[in-house]
């Protein structure tokens, strides 16, 4: 299974991709955690993205189409994956669909987690990262609207999405995805 979850800062992707990774056994890439550790880790990736992610705007589709490219380059993501953070804009939507392309992959699905902003709000702020500052949180969930939002209606049109309420438990939303996949395959 080749998946893509989609869903705004917050929304719960990181715990949903960890919970079906294991459930479907195939690893989760989040590109989000990826920058974080390159950022700890000094790199000069890390470098590059910490000053833009400080700020809630995203990381260049240049920079992220490397990232993934070599990501989905490694063995254990031969028999799937679950993308977690990307694509976030239609830019990135269209390279990742020529890498695959270039891998001889498709897609299989597209799951979108919507929560209402206020939870969003609420969420990132118990999270208590080092980047998770209100007012970043906000830009955050603006440049998520402007940017990432019209990947929705991308999905839909090519018949790849799928929308989970994902103002539920953990467990409620990750049998809503199992049950999303099931519909998907």
């Amino acid at each position: 299974m080749k998946l893509v979850l989609l869903g705004a800062p917050g929304s719960g992707k990181g715990t949903q991709a960890t919970i079906l990774a294991e459930n479907i056994g195939v690893p989760s890439v989040s590109t989000g955690e990826m920058l974080r550790q390159a950022v700890a880790a000094g790199t000069p990736l890390g470098t590059k993205v910490e000053a833009i992610m400080s700020t809630g705007e995203l990381v260049d589709d240049v920079t992220m189409a490397a990232v993934v490219r070599e990501r989905l380059a490694q063995e254990d993501v031969l028999g799937g994956f679950i993308l977690d953070g990307y694509p976030r804009t239609q830019g990135q939507a269209g390279t990742l669909e020529t890498i695959l392309d270039e891998m001889g992959w498709s897609l299989d699905a597209v799951v979108h987690i919507e929560v209402p902003e206020a939870e969003l709000i609420q969420r990132a702020l118990a999270r208590k990262r080092a980047d998770d500052q209100e007012e970043v949180i906000r830009q955050r969930l603006q440049v998520y609207k402007r940017q990432t939002q019209p990947l929705i209606e991308h999905y839909r049109a090519a018949g790849l999405l799928f929308v989970v309420d994902g103002n539920q438990t953990i467990d409620e939303v990750a049998q809503g995805v199992i049950v999303a996949l099931e519909v998907a395959s």
